[in-house]
Formats: C-alpha cells, structure tokens, sequence
C-alpha cells in the first residue's frame, strides 16, 4: 500500500515527551516520517502477543507512549475489567 491509496486520515495529539520519544525512535530506525513510524509502531503494536486490555471508562489521556500519563488498572490487564 501507498500513500496515494491512504484514504484516511487519523489525528491525534501528543505531548512534548511523547513527540520526542516517537521522533527518537523514527531516526533511530531511519524512518522516512513521523507517520511512517506511527504506521510501523501500529504494526508491530498489533502484532504483539500479552498486551494489556483497558477497561471500560478509562479516557484518552490515561494512555500514554511514555509511562508518565498510563497506568492500566492491573484488574484490566486480565480483562476482568475491575481495578484496585
């Protein structure tokens, strides 16, 4: 697929942190743009086996690239949806 093809287009903000850890790891991998690497980073995110699960009610902010704005409740990890 091309860019020509692409007939979506996703917007989304990030902070300051979360731009220099996206552009760290895009030059670190000689990654031709910044949506180049967030469509690799989608990739590889999806392909991933074990990943955490969000339960219900958790808004856009409580995740993060980073570490800093995310912590899953650890009851959502196991999809039972509860946290403590």
């Amino acid at each position: 697929m091309n860019d020509l093809t692409r007939g979506e287009r996703l917007q989304i903000m990030l902070t300051q942190e979360e731009l220099d850890a996206l552009d760290s790891w895009r030059f670190q991998r000689r990654m031709p743009s910044r949506a180049a690497a967030v469509r690799e980073l989608l990739k590889r995110g999806l392909a991933a086996e074990g990943f955490d699960t969000a339960a219900g009610g958790m808004k856009s902010q409580d995740f993060g690239v980073t570490g800093t704005a995310s912590a899953i409740p650890r009851g959502a990890r196991d999809g039972s949806g509860g946290g403590d």
